[in-house]
């Protein structure tokens, strides 16, 4: 499977959950909680926020990320999607901007929250994410043929 499939199938997926602009609907909402320092509504909006990312990832992409080598395991970063790994390397998307966030604590936390991304910034960092394991892949495959 290629690069530009496996990130079409990805982009699919999501989107088969909600549409764009119900992901971008939910991040704003759980950012503007996080803004006026709701910490109840952050409560509320923050775990079916990032399980359904984790869901899709998980379960409905299983089969396209089997077919493509890469194993997926839970994220060790609290705003992680999952922890991509293929031939011994591995990748971690997210759904904030990474300068921002400097410890585990600040998930819940409505001081110092970070900025989160939109659907399309997501979908870019996961697609970059996916094409460093799959380019490393590649890179390795070439080694075993040659």
């Amino acid at each position: 499977m290629t690069l530009s499939e496996t990130i079409d199938r990805l982009e699919t997926a999501h989107l088969m959950v909600r549409d764009a602009e119900e992901w971008d609907g939910l991040t704003a909402a759980l950012a503007d909680a996080y803004r006026t320092r709701d910490d109840d509504l952050v409560e509320q909006l923050l775990p079916p926020f990032l399980q359904s990312w984790r869901t899709v990832t998980h379960y409905v992409l299983r089969d396209t990320f089997d077919s493509a080598g890469i194993s997926v395991t839970e994220p060790s970063h609290p705003w992680g999607i999952a922890t991509l790994t293929a031939f011994g390397v591995r990748r971690e998307p997210v759904l904030c901007q990474m300068d921002q966030v400097d410890s585990a604590d600040q998930v819940g936390a409505a001081v110092g929250a970070p900025t989160l991304l939109t659907f399309a910034e997501a979908m870019r960092y996961y697609a970059g994410c996916l094409a460093s394991l799959l380019e490393h892949a590649n890179g390795q495959q070439e080694q075993y043929t040659n």
